[in-house]
């Protein structure tokens, strides 16, 4: 899991995040304690967050009490609040589900400039970014909609120069969930509401409770791909564009490690040999060649 974090925030994400503090969006959940454990073990320095929006009686509140353990035990910083998140939802004339979302992302971006940290990390995961696709497909898409999220995003609910980051994209929930009981004996909190079908994206969660991590893992690539090609359509200069790019240009000779290729191409590995059924391409002296075998 570190080295899979680690490398994904490295071709994703951008070492820029270490030059100052995250903060880390903390449930107590599986997937937030996950997020924190990786973080801090790749020398993040991380300001854990967590918001108790009083929606669910006494196990709300021993959330925020299994969070504010967690972070003592672990040395690390914690910021708390509560919301009175039907009032507001109420007074805004929204759901509770989108009135906790502005609440959230609205302190999580306040507390960022306060602390000065250079981005807010959220735990979501292959099996959320499939989740995410599926109902934007399910009620009509684009290149955006499949696209999923995104590694690196603005803040969805206010105007701020603090990015959120997912460094977990690059992780299945079984294998999250394996991580914190096999390999680093942590606790966590269940939300009973996640199993309340009657919310829509419970209902596809219970849904894709059934795929396996194979299926999972390629709904999560193929967002990735759409991403590249949004941003190949866009003229934006990302990696996902490149890859995309390269697929295009070496679609007729068969090679399936495009990847590697491009890190290799922008690492400038010269000497570096990938071979198809009827091709092999060389990169050398800045050059990729692609020769007939």
């Amino acid at each position: 899991m570190l080295r899979r974090v680690r490398k994904y925030i490295e071709t994703n994400i951008g070492e820029w995040v270490k030059n100052r503090p995250l903060l880390v969006g903390v449930s107590g959940g599986a997937d937030s304690i996950a997020l924190a454990d990786v973080l801090q073990r790749a020398g993040y320095n991380c300001i854990l967050a967590h918001c108790n929006f009083h929606l669910r009686g006494e196990e709300s509140n021993r959330d925020e009490a299994f969070v504010k353990s967690y972070a003592t035990k672990q040395g690390l910083p914690l910021r708390t609040v509560s919301f009175d998140t039907k009032a507001y939802a109420a007074i805004e004339k929204i759901s509770i589900e989108l009135a906790a979302r502005q609440l959230r992302y609205q302190w999580f971006d306040q507390v960022a400039k306060e602390e000065n940290c250079a981005a807010i990390a959220v735990a979501h995961h292959q099996n959320d970014q499939a989740e995410t696709v599926l109902m934007n497909l399910r009620r009509g898409a684009g290149l955006k909609g499949l696209g999923g999220m995104r590694p690196v995003s603005e803040n969805p609910i206010v105007d701020s120069d603090i990015v959120i980051i997912r460094p977990l994209l690059c992780t299945t929930k079984a294998y999250i969930r394996h991580y914190l009981k096999d390999i680093r004996h942590l606790e966590w909190v269940e939300d009973s509401t996640n199993t309340d079908t009657s919310i829509r994206r419970n209902a596809i969660r219970a849904e894709i409770a059934g795929y396996s991590e194979a299926e999972i893992e390629h709904i999560a690539h193929t967002a990735e791909t759409m991403q590249g090609y949004a941003d190949l359509i866009a003229n934006k200069h990302t990696r996902a564009a490149g890859i995309c790019q390269l697929y295009e240009e070496l679609k007729p000779y068969g090679f399936s490690e495009i990847e590697k290729i491009y890190d290799a191409m922008q690492q400038n590995e010269g000497g570096k040999t990938w071979e198809s059924a009827t091709h092999r391409a060389t990169w050398q002296r800045h050059k990729l060649t692609i020769e007939t075998k």
